[in-house]
């Protein structure tokens, strides 16, 4: 029972309307203008862009600023990576989709742990490379490149601009002497952790998916690592869990919306609320954070035009299961290995039969 407590747990709120407003107005105030001005295929930069300001949730006012500069950064640079590869090879094969997104997911991972960057880990910059990098159709490169890099500075901006009440403790700190060795040395595992993780989960979403017929298979590179930010294994456990649930429980809010049968201007205001809800409720309880982000996911790919929310349900919720699991076997058996063992029965050893002294 008190592991169901402790999976369904709400944490205590921390300023979490705040953060939620400033992440949706962050998304969708240049969804509106790409809408308005007949842009819909530059919407994915736009929202991968605007990633940034979900980073420095809590800090204050330099903290922040600091640490959504870093953030915005890196994830611009990997989406000039995703538009550089779309560009040169414009369409990369499954296996080499999950070979680049794991070299991606290593070297964000080493700069986010170095940088101390809060969420920590991949998740953002897999999600980013994969999926730029395997679009059917792309924009012009400099107009892709300027919707991210204005997105990502108008987030910075809006963290920047928000009003921080006196009196409050932020809640993460970047320490002094970041490139220390140990730094360095700790970023490099925490680098080749997230490779590892979402490499193994890439490779088996692939494998499963030609047999199946089920495609995006960085979805489940995406969930692999989730469960990397867990503390402990039994919260790697939850969160790799909690990701599952989320996205079958996801089919709820979701078909709300395919059943208002929305235009493209109700779809930005589905986005809206599913972002919304996300921030308002990610901290406090992952699970049902995960329930819009599945909505969240699907519409925003359904803006740019690639496909339905509903014809990508499947994909969704097989690849999400697959790295979650991955996830969690690959995370217990490299980190946890003497914690599981413990807790796995032990068979009693044959007693042998003393000799005596006599023999």
């Amino acid at each position: 029972m008190q592991l169901l407590r402790d999976f369904f747990a709400f944490e205590p709120g921390m300023r979490d309307r705040e953060a939620a407003i400033r992440c949706t107005f962050g998304v969708i105030a240049p969804l509106v203008l790409l809408m308005l001005i007949g842009r819909p295929d530059l919407t994915v930069f736009a929202v991968f862009g605007a990633f940034t300001g979900v980073y420095g949730r809590n800090m204050d006012f330099n903290e922040r600023v600091a640490t959504q500069v870093r953030a915005g950064g890196l994830m611009v640079a990997v989406i000039g990576l995703a538009v550089a590869s779309h560009t040169l090879f414009h369409h990369l094969n499954p296996w080499q989709l999950v070979a680049a997104t794991t070299l991606v997911a290593g070297v964000a991972a080493s700069f986010a742990r170095l940088w101390v960057l809060r969420p920590s880990g991949s998740l953002f910059h897999i999600f980013a490379f994969a999926a730029i990098a395997s679009l059917p159709f792309s924009p012009p490169p400099a107009e892709a490149m300027t919707t991210a890099v204005l997105t990502a500075l108008l987030s910075v901006a809006v963290g920047a601009a928000w009003k921080v009440r006196p009196g409050v403790r932020p809640r993460w700190h970047l320490p002094s002497g970041v490139y220390t060795l140990a730094n360095v040395r700790d970023a490099l595992k925490d680098g080749l952790m997230n490779a590892l993780v979402a490499g193994v989960a890439g490779f088996i979403a692939v494998a499963v998916g030609l047999q199946t017929g089920f495609g995006h298979h960085y979805w489940a590179m995406v969930a692999a690592v989730v469960p990397l930010q867990a503390l402990r294994a039994r919260h790697a456990v939850f969160r790799g869990t909690q990701r599952i649930l989320g996205a079958v429980l996801g089919l709820i809010p979701l078909g709300i919306v395919l059943a208002l049968h929305l235009d493209a201007w109700g779809t930005v205001a589905a986005v809206a609320v599913c972002q919304f809800m996300v921030e308002l409720l990610v901290i406090r309880q992952y699970l049902f954070a995960q329930m819009f982000v599945t909505p969240l996911a699907l519409l925003s790919i359904s803006l740019a035009g690639k496909a339905s929310p509903g014809a990508l349900l499947g994909d969704r919720i097989v690849e999400t299961a697959v790295g979650s699991l991955v996830g969690m076997a690959v995370l217990l058996a490299v980190r946890y290995p003497d914690r599981v063992a413990a807790r796995l029965p032990r068979r009693p050893r044959p007693s042998r039969p003393r000799r005596s002294r006599a023999s």
